[in-house]
């Protein structure tokens, strides 16, 4: 059989949604962004290796006589970050794990085999020495016996590295450093990332190791490098907090094998990342009662419901023009709460300048907490606390009425484990059964509930 010429050819990659094309084009026809195409030199006649999944036909079979048996899971060790992947990481299954610089990928993923010992990892560091892993790994404690740790990237070297180590488990930390030789650009393009990650997954899915691929984000906040690494990878994760602030939420963005709907919540501390089985009692208020401008919200955050703390602060503009800061929080929706407040309710705010803070570092979305943030205005405002049993779950409409939000039952019965005593929801909230332990208070508009809290 004739064997195989290497060639080279040009082509053109857009560095901002990693899409190839043949000529030059000022924009992209994929994402619209301008000036952004790359020309790369790529290798043509090279076949890659085959990729099957492991228990998989290489032949066509009827579809009913597919096993639907339940996917070979590994635990790794960390209940969160096994409800997370949805009971375990699945053998021949590719994870991307992304987030900000020091926000803890690393951490995580040495700490998952020191407290994991009876899988042999192999952990592959592209950007730390081995003693800087050996300085890490000592902080952070455990048993290190079957962790072996090989500092390369050179894909090829990792590649063979691995299927003469056989690990359990295989983590790689990041994708931006490691490299294909055959693939003429400099590690962290586009077209040295989608080599990479193609390579991983023929030797994750041809062996059944589940690889851990660590990435960075940009400053937009996504994963760095073309889209299709995203599309490759079977799950990926997403860290998500303040750099400052204590806690570390860990996000499901795609996942193959469960559910999207997971959050895991982890505080960092001087010996890595501490899982927070019970987050309600970690971001609840943290100070002397009697203090205004605060409002507990009920959150649901995929299908974990949660409370936290929502912080405001109203004083006269100093500077003439009224400022509008928000932390954690879209500070186009605190706008729009605000005009909500003056033109429906009465409220003159437009003078005032309002500060907003979620505690605790999280960044919230789910509109829910606009009743929080409402009552934590005009909290602060008036300069009258809001009692400490008391917390809300509701969002608020252009025309200030308070709209029902989705599982009022599971927030209203997290809120009465924790121990508050009243939770104030919308008037159209139907409940199947009454929750135990907590009056529920239904207010139909703005004005309602400004006369139910500040008499």
């Amino acid at each position: 059989m004739a064997s195989t010429v290497k060639k080279t050819k040009s082509v053109w990659f857009c560095s901002h949604c990693g899409n190839e094309y043949s000529k030059w084009l000022g924009r992209c026809p994929a994402c619209g962004e301008w000036n952004t195409l790359v020309e790369k030199e790529v290798v043509t006649g090279k076949a890659a290796g085959p990729m099957t999944v492991p228990g998989g036909s290489r032949k066509p079979m009827p579809l009913k006589e597919v096993s639907t048996t339940q996917e070979d899971r590994v635990s790794l060790g960390s209940a969160e970050v096994d409800r997370l992947l949805g009971g375990g990481i699945v053998k021949g299954s590719l994870v991307l794990m992304g987030g900000e610089p020091g926000i803890g990928k690393s951490t995580l993923s040495l700490q998952l085999p020191l407290h994991r010992p009876e899988l042999k990892t192999l952990y592959v560091t592209g950007e730390e020495s081995v003693k800087q892993v050996k300085m890490r790994a000592d902080r952070l404690g455990g048993d290190s016996s079957n962790c072996l740790i090989f500092s390369e990237t050179d894909m090829s070297a990792i590649l063979a590295e691995a299927e003469e180590v056989a690990p359990d488990l295989m983590i790689v930390d990041s994708v931006q450093t490691m490299y294909c030789q055959h693939v003429e650009s400099t590690a962290g393009s586009v077209s040295q990332i989608k080599e990479v990650a193609a390579q991983l997954l023929r030797f994750a899915k041809s062996t059944g190791i589940p690889v851990i691929l660590i990435g960075h984000i940009t400053k937009e906040g996504t994963i760095a490098g073309p889209k299709i690494l995203e599309h490759i990878v079977d799950v990926v994760l997403q860290f998500e907090g303040e750099n400052r602030g204590a806690y570390r939420v860990l996000r499901s963005i795609k996942n193959r094998f469960g559910s999207t709907s997971e959050l895991a919540v982890f505080e960092m501390t001087g010996t890595g990342l501490r899982e927070v089985a019970n987050p309600s009692e970690m971001l609840i208020p943290m100070h002397e009662a009697g203090l205004s401008g605060t409002a507990i919200a009920a959150m649901l955050d995929g299908n974990r419901p949660f409370l936290f703390e929502v912080q405001a602060l109203v004083s006269s503009a100093v500077y003439g023009t009224a400022q509008r800061s928000a932390t954690g929080f879209d500070v186009r929706r605190l706008n729009m709460l605000l005009a909500v407040l003056e033109r429906r309710a009465g409220f003159k705010l437009g003078q005032k300048d309002v500060f907003l803070n979620m505690a605790g570092g999280l960044r919230i979305t789910d509109p829910a907490c606009d009743l929080a943030v409402i009552v934590a205005v005009l909290s602060s405002n008036f300069d009258m606390p809001i009692p400490a049993d008391v917390c809300f779950a509701g969002e608020v409409g252009l025309s200030g009425e308070i709209r029902p939000v989705s599982q009022a039952a599971r927030r209203a019965v997290e809120a009465a484990r924790v121990g508050f005593k009243r939770i104030f929801v919308s008037s159209y909230t139907h409940f199947d059964q009454k929750p135990q332990g907590i009056e529920v208070v239904k207010v139909a508009d703005i004005p309602a509930l400004v006369r139910a809290l500040f008499k």
